[in-house]
């Protein structure tokens, strides 16, 4: 099965035709600034592309009703424009892209493969804030979890049974995975809980934002715009890009501070992840950082010796694509995995199919 796996970015729409055993065949970045796909340009590419036996659409939130990979028709569509006050950021860039393709391949069989879905499995204790019960019946108030594309993946690639992945990159997430199942996540009802990322807060004490509103006069779209975009690394050290952050670090000042909050995080979040599974067997790094950060993850595994946890020094800075970092001796193996949503979706799609 030839499948095109579509993930809307934030200002262009990544595609990737893989063949039946996993090779890209042909891929291409589409523009889509303001989620206003080129369709031109996606009708010219289809066309060059050759034959499409289904799509699979990478989305971000599928609420409470979807907890694995659907096949798409009008209710579905339906159903996840109604989930688009739990995503606004993202939700609308999916649904164009998928307005989009669907025009370009009318007669394609399409899938929803959902960043939320592999958190289906947390358990209730891992799910639940402690919030007023009318709270959660009304609006579905819960812990939801994203990149679940990338987590499984990840998981799947580290072939062991206690996992914690991390997927660093411009946003952050951690997971813990028991046999292939997601049992704690770091983000929660939005993709804001968590890790400090590159201009996201992570977890901030809701009681100094309410400080906030109610004695400074901050209005929520003040609010949401500083949580969203000028958080992060980027209030820290002036940048959200790693790169440069690492790059000043050794001066001190602003950018070392941002990375020991990053690092302090960081590390706390594998080990509350580790808790979750009662042991660690496997930790991984994927994503942009994850995957091209040595400093990064050296930081990140000093002081988790107590969950054996080593890197050897060598193969750390060597790691290219998918790697085994582990130090000898160490009784949890340390990876980094090379980020392959594409993959997932594509293994996702010829599920649905059979």
């Amino acid at each position: 099965m030839r499948v095109l796996v579509v993930n809307a970015g934030s200002s262009s729409l990544k595609l990737g035709l893989l063949g039946p055993d996993d090779e890209v065949l042909v891929e291409a970045d589409i523009p889509a600034p303001r989620a206003e796909v080129d369709e031109a340009a996606l009708a010219e590419w289809v066309a060059g592309a050759g034959p499409v036996d289904a799509v699979g659409h990478r989305i971000v939130h599928g609420g409470e009703r979807f907890r694995a990979a659907t096949r798409i028709d009008a209710a579905v569509v339906a159903a996840l424009r109604d989930l688009t006050d739990l995503a606004p950021l993202h939700q609308p860039k999916s649904l164009a892209a998928l307005d989009a393709v669907t025009r370009a391949l009318p007669e394609a069989p399409a899938v929803a493969c959902f960043d939320t879905a592999f958190h289906a499995t947390l358990p209730a204790a891992a799910a639940t804030y402690a919030v007023p019960a009318a709270w959660r019946k009304r609006w579905g108030v819960r812990r939801y979890g994203f990149h679940g594309l990338s987590h499984a993946y990840a998981a799947r690639r580290a072939a062991a049974s206690r996992v914690v992945t991390c997927h660093l990159g411009a946003g952050a997430s951690l997971c813990a995975v028991r046999d292939g199942r997601s049992v704690d996540t770091t983000m929660g009802f939005t993709p804001l809980e968590g890790l400090v990322m590159a201009t996201r807060s992570g977890s901030v004490d809701p009681g100094l934002l309410l400080w906030l509103l109610e004695r400074e006069s901050v209005t929520v779209r003040e609010m949401a715009e500083a949580l969203e975009h000028d958080a992060g690394l980027l209030a820290l050290a002036g940048t959200g890009d790693m790169r440069k952050v690492l790059a000043r670090a050794g001066e001190g000042g602003d950018a070392r501070l941002a990375l020991d909050v990053y690092v302090h995080r960081l590390r706390a979040g594998i080990a509350a992840m580790a808790a979750a599974l009662g042991g660690l067997d496997a930790l991984v790094f994927t994503g942009g950082v994850g995957e091209r950060a040595p400093t990064v993850r050296a930081a990140a595994a000093d002081g988790l010796a107590f969950l054996g946890v080593a890197i050897d020094a060598a193969a750390n800075d060597a790691a290219d694509e998918d790697a085994d970092i582990s130090a000898p001796g160490a009784t949890a193996r340390t990876l980094v995995v090379r980020a392959r949503e594409d993959l997932e979706i594509a293994r996702q799609v010829r599920g649905v199919f059979g």
